[in-house]
């Protein structure tokens, strides 16, 4: 395999375009998650008619194509999937799907995993097989990843690589960090009852609403002095439903929210915490209370090796200048599915333009610099060639 920045460039130079429309097309027509199919298709096509062998997912949402053969596989993920949020943009490819938008940049995930795809068929025969993955329903909860790992997608799989796109980090630019780079997400649901009663007298009936109260305000405190305070956590309540008049305790009040953390063992003992702590919270109120705690995903936690591996390569091929430390989020991704079963890592991919404020990924105005899709391929190709032994030659 001819390992030589130059070669690579000149290559991705070819198919640049390709991966550019790619993303126009994906982001003008989006489909929310479990129901990408027609993105599905699309997506298909093009790595058909690049002569690739692209296999849809019985349920038709979701795609797997190799390139190359034999061991080891290292495989490449890109989400599919939309939001329900209307466009506000404004560009000439804007969502033409009422209500829903590409605002957390899996179209440019996509494009550019296409991109990697027809660049390494391009390139010649590889020292195993690159895996790709265009996964759907990434947005849900708990996600689709699992869905394809179920189905045996992953069987053989050595390591897996993804890009996120970063609104805070300038195109040209990819964040590295071992470690934990996202956190886990899970959601609960309190349950806060009682018989009711008159405002006037509270003491003849469990206060349902001082109760609810107690929990909201209590909680995560109490969670922060029983978990290792060097580990991140963020318990935050956003739905309260409960009572209709103002001189009424009302019988019931349901609490929603999510708990997120970087720490594994964290995130393992806190259904049962929750649980505990809620119902001593609620014991001398009289009150029931009743938690139902979902447990969603885990951390995504980057493998050191994975991560020198990746840096080493895109060094070569962007420049030491273009690597970057980064820092984790307490959002959350479903990426770590993966990394139950094999090692890999998730990178920050720059997609800010200078000179003008960012806007936050899931805003109806968030958009991409376009230079980042070409920065991803390069840095796509070269960390995939690189964990199939290509052993790059500086220039």
């Amino acid at each position: 395999m001819n390992c030589t920045p130059q070669h690579l460039r000149s290559v991705v130079e070819e198919v640049i375009h390709l991966a550019v429309e790619t993303r126009h097309h994906i982001h003008q027509y989006p489909e929310i998650g479990h129901q990408e199919f027609a993105t599905t298709q699309y997506i298909a096509g093009i790595l058909a008619d690049a002569g690739l062998e692209p296999r849809v997912r019985p349920a038709r949402t979701g795609v797997v194509v190799d390139v190359g053969a034999g061991g080891p596989i290292v495989a490449f993920r890109a989400d599919i999937d939309a939001l329900p949020i209307q466009e506000k943009t404004g560009l000439p490819f804007e969502s033409q799907n009422p209500g829903l938008m590409h605002a957390c940049g899996h179209d440019v995930h996509s494009a550019i995993a296409v991109g990697i795809a027809v660049v390494l068929s391009k390139l010649e025969a590889l020292d195993g097989t690159a895996r790709f993955i265009f996964q759907p329903a990434e947005e849900q909860f708990p996600g689709g990843a699992q869905d394809l790992i179920d189905e045996g997608l992953l069987d053989g799989t050595d390591s897996i690589i993804a890009f996120h796109v970063d609104p805070a980090l300038l195109a040209g630019k990819i964040g590295f960090r071992a470690g934990p780079i996202t956190a886990s997400s899970d959601q609960f649901h309190i349950t806060v009852e009682g018989p009711g009663g008159h405002t006037a007298r509270p003491h003849l009936t469990a206060d349902t609403v001082y109760t609810a109260g107690r929990i909201i305000t209590e909680l995560p405190p109490l969670l922060d002095r029983l978990i290792d305070s060097r580990v991140p956590l963020v318990v935050v309540f956003g739905s309260i439903h409960g009572g209709t008049a103002d001189n009424v305790i009302p019988s019931k009040i349901e609490l929603r929210g999510t708990a997120r953390t970087l720490g594994r063992e964290v995130w393992k003992r806190m259904p049962k915490l929750v649980d505990q702590l809620v119902h001593e919270i609620a014991s001398p109120t009289g009150a029931t209370v009743t938690v139902r705690y979902a447990t969603g995903i885990a951390p995504v936690i980057n493998d050191e090796h994975t991560i020198s591996e990746a840096r080493f390569a895109v060094g070569q091929i962007l420049g030491p200048h273009s690597v970057v430390a980064t820092q984790p989020s307490m959002g959350a991704e479903d990426f770590s599915a993966y990394l139950e079963d094999i090692p890999g890592a998730m990178f920050r991919l720059g997609a800010a333009s200078e000179g003008r404020d960012p806007v936050d990924l899931h805003s109806s105005r968030f958009d991409v610099d376009e230079r980042a899709i070409e920065t991803g391929v390069l840095a796509g190709a070269a960390t995939l060639m690189g964990m199939l032994s290509c052993n790059w030659v500086g220039e």
